[in-house]
C-alpha cells in the first residue's frame, strides 16, 4: 500500500469539517459533493482481492464477511498525506463502527 509524504494537519482547515450541502459546484454529470466530505458506506462484503477475480460488469461483492467497503475521501483526507482522496479509493471497516468520517449517498431522481 502506497502512502504519500506529508503531515497530518494539527489545526482546523476548511478540509477539516463538513461541507453543507451544495458548498461546491456539480462535477460534469450535475453531481454534488462526489468526493472529499465522508467516505462512502457502501453494501458490498470486503475481500482485499474481491475485485480481481469478480465479474466485469457489476460485480455484487463477496458472499459474506466481516468488514463492509467503503469508498472515497473524507474531511480527515488531503492529497499531501492521503492517498484515498479518490472516488475511486477503497477500503473497509466493521459495520459496528462509530467513525464520524464514513456516510452514505442517497439519490433522488
Amino acid at each position: 500500500m502506497q502512502h504519500l509524504a506529508g503531515h497530518f494537519p494539527v489545526r482546523q482547515h476548511r478540509c477539516g469539517r463538513l461541507a453543507g450541502d451544495r458548498t461546491y459546484p456539480p462535477n460534469g454529470h450535475g453531481l454534488y459533493e462526489v468526493a472529499g466530505n465522508v467516505r462512502e458506506w457502501c453494501a458490498d462484503w470486503f475481500a482485499p482481492d474481491y475485485y480481481t477475480h469478480s465479474p466485469a460488469a457489476g460485480p455484487k461483492g463477496p458472499q459474506s464477511g466481516e468488514r463492509r467497503f467503503i469508498r472515497g475521501g473524507s474531511y480527515l483526507c488531503h492529497h499531501t498525506y492521503c492517498h484515498r482522496y479518490r472516488v475511486a479509493a477503497r477500503t473497509a471497516n466493521t459495520p459496528a463502527s462509530s467513525s464520524g468520517n464514513c456516510g452514505f449517498r442517497t439519490v433522488a431522481a
